[in-house]
């Protein structure tokens, strides 16, 4: 049996105090000998009154009612409602997300979800993890790649049909850099995933992060894979810049979650959104998706506001 938390009296205290008012005290002396408001007293003692004999045989008058207002104006209809509920179903995102597509504030689109029982997505058991945030924007970068494969025809994916044209299409590869502290992406797509490819991809990033108002790195985070631990154009440009390189532990890639992160959000609300036609409608689409996700998407971890918030100086 659920108990309010501030309740004065459990179910047990309750039925105590009725039997004492039907032993002949008053209801201000049996309030006294179980230390509560004369009001307790007369609320439980009517309540008791009031119950049929099947609710008094099964204890159900002794349980809590509702809080909930009869009368609710401001609710939402099921009409407003359904916007909402139909951004969670095809996108899977949750209240701060859905509520700057939606234009609702959070706390109503989570409780929205929540009466309608889709306010929790199934997870598995999560590891053990530490946050870290550097102190300035730009301080440290963390890089990573994300192969996705072209097509030139909607997939079985989409299309729930196996047969397609897209065996042997090949990959293209999306090369991301993000800041640890502002959580500001740039992303460039190559064909390939060389060390020379690389360097110049973090090449690119650092003039981005400077043209924003931002030093040069002190420190850049990679996984252990070749490409970085054994470039050579990779440690110069890393030396020209007076950056060190970290590497990430054997199979933690937790310790470079938030490009991690950031890369599921590629694939979720971009790559995986929509229906594309063919993997270069889907690219053409990428810088816009950059921009809404640098400068307009509500960012959890940032108090819903979006990653240039914490630039300072922001030029132009």
């Amino acid at each position: 049996m659920k108990v309010h938390g501030n309740a004065a009296l459990g179910p047990a205290g309750r039925l105590s105090l009725v039997q004492a008012i039907e032993s002949g005290m008053t209801l201000r002396a049996a309030a006294a000998a179980l230390n509560v408001a004369p009001a307790t007293a007369h609320r439980w003692w009517h309540r008791w009154q009031e119950a049929g004999e099947d609710e008094r045989l099964h204890g159900s008058w002794l349980c809590d009612r509702s809080s909930r207002p009869r009368r609710q104006p401001r609710r939402l209809t099921a009409a407003q409602e359904e916007p909402i509920l139909r951004a969670r179903r095809e996108t899977g995102l949750g209240p701060g997300r859905l509520a700057g597509i939606c234009r609702a504030p959070r706390s109503t689109v989570w409780k929205v979800l929540r009466r309608h029982g889709l306010s929790r997505r199934p997870r598995g058991e999560r590891q053990t993890y530490r946050r870290y945030e550097w102190s300035r924007p730009g301080a440290l970068l963390h890089m990573d790649v994300k192969r996705l494969a072209r097509f030139t025809e909607p997939g079985h994916a989409v299309t729930g049909e196996r047969h397609h044209r897209n065996d042997g299409a090949g990959w293209e590869y999306l090369h991301v850099v993000i800041d640890d502290r502002s959580r500001l992406a740039y992303v460039e797509r190559h064909p390939c995933e060389s060390a020379e490819t690389n360097a110049a991809t973090l090449e690119r990033a650092i003039a981005w992060f400077a043209s924003l108002g931002l030093g040069s790195p002190e420190a850049v985070m990679t996984d252990n894979a070749m490409v970085y631990r054994h470039s050579r154009a990779f440690k110069e440009l890393l030396a020209r810049h007076g950056s060190r390189h970290i590497l990430t532990p054997p199979y933690t890639p937790r310790w470079n979650g938030k490009a991690e992160r950031f890369i599921q959000t590629l694939q979720r609300e971009w790559a995986y959104a929509h229906r594309w036609e063919s993997s270069t409608e889907r690219l053409r689409s990428l810088p816009s998706f950059l921009r809404y996700y640098n400068r307009r998407r509500p960012h959890s971890s940032l108090g819903d506001r979006p990653p240039i918030s914490r630039v300072h100086n922001v030029r132009g």
